[in-house]
């Protein structure tokens, strides 16, 4: 059954239990590789950070850990999302029109942490000469959610109707899905640790939206935690540019000024600029430390 169909055939009387692609933590640990020590050394250090580097090609699919080469987790990878597209969907809801259905899934997972327009979407299909119409694509966005291919996350406003009317940011369900459907020369590094952090926060919030600022900032996520707490994240893949370190650090200010009693977390692979430093307030941490912790916070 897909995620829709537990709570309506159990009537409600069921716990639902998400079994997700392993966390960074849980890849390290198949790996051998130990994220226990809060203040590794230097070595471990290094270990860690290799690790991720690893984890970022390969993802978090268990069985994509045994493969040899890359062509057999690709091929793994894409039959797994066939698997999807044809038994949990096609089959399922009696879908006729595998082209756009397929064709869909494809644009999805090449556009990891993006801003999804399905109107965009359906003017390129049109444009292609692919048949189909917005509210279809709205439906497939449903199933491709309910058979837990990608999530979407929304603006944070408190009206329902403007988290509607707004676009939602689009993520896989793990990483390792967009460089099996992408060109190595088209994939985004940045994007793909924004999909890993956003995959660790799903795991461990009661809520999750972006922040659009009144200047036109932007903040990846907003983690509303389950005793009531908030976080603000930003993922920066590289802080080295000054220039790069301080918009960021901007966007987290001016968010603050709308969710003033939150947690303020910038993760990045690298460093800030040499003599640059976050303004009180503002934690910078390496995205690999940030979710070795993940799970023990």
């Amino acid at each position: 059954m897909l995620s829709r169909e537990v709570a309506t055939s159990m009537r409600g009387r069921a716990l639902e239990t998400v079994i997700s692609p392993f966390s960074f933590r849980e890849f390290c640990s198949a790996r051998g590789v130990s994220v226990a020590r809060k203040n590794p050394s230097a070595a471990s250090r290094s270990r860690l950070e290799a690790s991720f580097d690893e984890f970022l090609a390969i993802g978090g699919f268990p069985e994509a850990l045994a493969v040899s080469t890359e062509r057999q987790r690709v091929e793994l990878l894409q039959g797994y999302v066939d698997t999807v597209l044809f038994r949990d969907m096609a089959e399922r809801y009696a879908i006729g029109n595998l082209v756009a259905l397929r064709a869909f899934a494809r644009q999805l997972l090449r556009q990891a942490a993006t801003l999804l327009s399905v109107s965009k979407v359906y003017a390129d299909f049109k444009s292609r000469g692919i048949g189909i119409s917005k509210e279809t694509l709205l439906r497939y966005l449903e199933y491709f959610e309910d058979a837990f291919l990608v999530f979407t996350v929304p603006l944070a406003v408190q009206s329902e109707r403007r988290r509607q009317v707004n676009p939602r940011k689009l993520y896989l369900v793990d990483h390792g899905l967009s460089p099996a459907f992408s060109p190595a020369a088209g994939l985004d590094r940045g994007h793909l640790i924004e999909n890993i952090v956003a995959c660790e926060l799903q795991r461990d919030t009661r809520d999750l939206a972006y922040v659009k600022t009144a200047r036109g900032g932007e903040v990846d996520f907003l983690a509303t935690h389950y005793d009531g707490s908030q976080t603000l994240v930003q993922v920066a893949a590289d802080l080295t540019s000054p220039k790069t370190f301080a918009r960021e650090i901007k966007a987290l200010i001016e968010a603050a000024a709308d969710f003033p009693d939150t947690r303020r977390v910038l993760l990045s692979e690298t460093s800030p600029p040499r003599g640059s430093s976050a303004p009180d307030g503002i934690e910078v941490i390496p995205v690999w430390r940030w979710l070795q912790d993940a799970g023990v916070r």
